[in-house]
């Protein structure tokens, strides 16, 4: 299988956020890097489904709550920025203050 580097990207948030997700359903907080994973690949996966860049800055702030993650975790997440592929081409989504 020959990827691109961004695919390569792709596929390196994705199985991280894979791993977030089994870590969360197993009842554990979530650290930093497996926060911003989910939240990015949640991010990606919005956009391959056809939803617009303002729906998912509002839905990226809805994916985490504080009880999700570890101690201190958002206040070291100020925003997230991911560049989806869209129907229309790629496009930068930044949600700020993901986790609430």
């Amino acid at each position: 299988m020959d990827l691109t580097p961004r695919e390569k990207d792709k596929m390196l948030i994705f199985t991280a956020g894979l791993l977030a997700e089994r870590r969360l359903a197993r009842g554990l907080k979530l650290n930093h890097p497996e926060s911003v994973a989910l939240i990015s690949a949640a991010l990606l996966e919005g956009a391959r489904d056809g939803k617009s860049v303002a729906q998912l800055m509002s839905d990226g702030t809805k994916i985490l709550t504080r009880d999700q993650v570890m101690e201190g975790v958002p206040e070291m997440i100020p925003d997230i920025q991911v560049e989806a592929t869209f129907p229309d081409g790629s496009k930068l989504v930044t949600v700020h203050n993901p986790i609430v």
